[in-house]
């Protein structure tokens, strides 16, 4: 039987012990004429079980999202790149948009991609996630900003496009996971506001996270996601908190080595 012929587009992956979602992710991608997983030193088994799959394994040591894919996409042989999460999935639907799109040709640079999340088994609808959206597809010369958190493209002089169909994003295991996650990126977003924010006050430690919460949990419709609306909320308003928090510790760090 002919083997099926790949597509002309590069796809990246960054993982770090992503053990539970690399061959998943890697199945949704055997269209991709090439395939990138840069791993950052995993101490599990992702890197066989990308190679098995037949991934081009690079190694980078992680110091942020945006520095990973900065690196990792001028890797890439063709001129368009599709960057995935592990926990992301690209749907069939979406393999035939890209497809058809690059087939045809087209003068923009990159294309924002809507994801679809899931949380706790189910899908979030609301909660401030029904908006969400990625640049995902992009040309190989676009480079994302130089950012701890929420690493997004540059696209100042570009033209940039959005698809019609979505990712899929299992966006936490459970609970835990997910505060986890916030405790980390509320410590990386801290050095993002360093140069944002000036003294911290009560206005920051209390007003912000109680708006934030309500926010996604009233004006963003958190409540008809029912418990996991609310979860989301709470942490949401408790990864704010933690930013301000973090960031005084930060300046406080940095006084006493001044000293």
């Amino acid at each position: 039987m002919p083997q099926k012929t790949k597509f002309p587009i590069t796809a990246i992956i960054t993982t770090y012990n992503e053990i539970e979602h690399i061959e998943s992710v890697l199945d949704t991608l055997m269209w991709v004429d090439e395939v990138i997983v840069v791993d950052s030193y995993s101490d599990d088994d992702t890197v066989q079980l990308a190679q098995k799959k037949g991934a081009k394994v690079l190694f980078k040591q992680y110091y942020s999202p945006a520095t990973q894919k900065n690196w990792a996409v001028p890797q890439a042989k063709h001129d368009w790149v599709l960057i995935l999460d592990a926990d992301e999935r690209c749907t069939p639907k979406l393999e035939a948009e890209i497809k058809s799109l690059l087939t045809k040709g087209t003068q923009k640079e990159c294309f924002w991609i809507g994801r679809k999340n899931y949380f706790m088994g189910q899908q979030v609808r609301f909660s401030g996630w029904q908006g969400d959206k990625v640049i995902r597809l992009l040309r190989k010369h676009c480079r994302y900003e130089d950012k701890m958190v929420h690493e997004e493209i540059d696209v100042h002089g570009k033209q940039v496009g959005r698809l019609n169909n979505q990712l899929i994003h299992y966006t936490f295991k459970n609970y835990d996971h997910f505060l986890a996650k916030i405790n980390r990126y509320a410590a990386w977003s801290a050095q993002d506001y360093t140069t944002k924010t000036d003294k911290v006050t009560l206005y920051h430690l209390w007003f912000k996270p109680l708006f934030r919460f309500f926010s996604h949990y009233f004006l963003q419709l958190g409540f008809l996601d029912g418990k996991v609306g609310f979860i989301i909320s709470r942490l949401m308003a408790w990864g704010v908190f933690l930013r301000y928090l973090k960031l005084m510790e930060l300046r406080k760090n940095n006084t006493e080595h001044d000293d």
